[in-house]
């Protein structure tokens, strides 16, 4: 996965500095991002502090992890049930 070129402290400083007034498009051309990084960050950060947003990774993280064990978990299962089924 993509690694963004901004950390987490950055991607919060440069939200706040949003929330103090400054206009977007200078923040834009002041940290060399896209307008629409800008917003999908404040749609999906807006309102967080440091704390929430390293919980939100770790969160993130662990629903991956357990989405990757279901989908082996199912491909046995299938398998199991394909191997059953068969008329020898």
């Amino acid at each position: 996965m993509k690694r963004s070129r901004f950390s987490d402290s950055q991607i919060l400083a440069i939200l706040k500095q949003a929330e103090n007034g400054v206009p977007v498009p200078e923040l834009c051309r002041e940290h060399g991002m896209s307008s629409a990084s800008f917003y999908k960050w404040r749609a999906r950060y807006g309102g967080m502090d440091a704390s929430l947003m390293a919980r939100l990774k770790e969160l993130e993280d662990e629903n991956r992890r357990l989405k990757k064990m279901y989908a082996e978990e199912r491909l046995k299962a299938e398998i199991v049930q394909e191997a059953l089924t068969k008329k020898w």
